[in-house]
């Protein structure tokens, strides 16, 4: 799997799993609810710097984001 598949996975399962919405993340991170979609969708790959936003906006750490996770794996756990 691509670093840009991993990245858009694991934002959808990981807020997904808080139970947040595109919005709730968008507003959290300080961009556009457009911009998170690309990103869950695999049409955009983050920089770093936006990359940790989405991470603290979501209670992860940046590196959680990148990792391809085992399936069925425990995804969205904190830091």
């Amino acid at each position: 799997m691509t670093l840009g598949k991993i990245v858009a996975q694991n934002l959808r399962t990981v807020r997904a799993h808080r139970k947040l919405s595109q919005q709730a993340v968008a507003k959290k991170a300080r961009m556009s609810v457009s911009y998170v979609s690309m990103l869950e969708r695999g049409e955009r790959m983050p920089p770093l710097e936006t990359l940790e936003v989405l991470a603290k906006a979501l209670g992860v750490s940046p590196l959680y984001l990148l990792q391809e996770l085992a399936a069925g794996g425990r995804r969205g756990r904190s830091r």
